[in-house]
């Protein structure tokens, strides 16, 4: 009897192998991250920010948003809270490639970029932000380092702050 197990065992085992990657690739585990890679992300505008990046337009059903919060802490610094929607921070040492809805922010004073963020809050030192009013603007890119847009315009948030003695 123990002869008759041991092919049928093999033959278990084949039947699992050949079933197995089939398996992987229809549940979609394998599929999407393929498909999300290879698919183009957007359109590539002409239009570049201060620093030369090119707009990648997305409809603006499916574009991310941002909100931007900037409130002094008692150092002296400044506490920025970002706010957003239809869209994920990628972690450091995501490939360079425009995936939908992921990317970073770029943290800007006065125009001038002062950060890349790859998370919703940072602490912006005021040796940045000198006495009088500034802009603070938050700017969501894709991770290939084009800007997100809608309508021609980068998907931001500005907000105004004053620095007092």
């Amino acid at each position: 009897m123990s002869w008759r197990r041991g092919p049928l065992a093999a033959l278990a085992v084949c039947a699992l192998l050949f079933a197995g990657p089939a398996g992987c690739g229809s549940n979609g585990a394998h599929g999407d991250a393929e498909r999300e890679s290879s698919a183009p992300v957007g359109k590539l505008l002409d239009h570049t920010d201060e620093e030369g990046r090119r707009y990648r337009e997305v409809d603006e059903k499916s574009a991310p948003e941002v909100g931007v919060e900037v409130q002094p802490d008692a150092d002296g610094n400044w506490d920025v809270r970002l706010t957003v929607r239809r869209f994920r921070f990628s972690p450091a040492g995501t490939g360079a490639r425009a995936t939908a809805g992921r990317g970073l922010a770029h943290l800007l004073v006065d125009g001038r970029l002062v950060a890349r963020l790859r998370t919703p809050a940072y602490r912006l030192p005021a040796h940045l932000i000198p006495h009088g009013t500034h802009q603070i603007t938050a700017r969501l890119c894709a991770d290939d380092d084009t800007v997100w847009a809608v309508s021609g315009k980068p998907v931001q948030s500005t907000a105004d702050i004053t620095a007092s003695p």
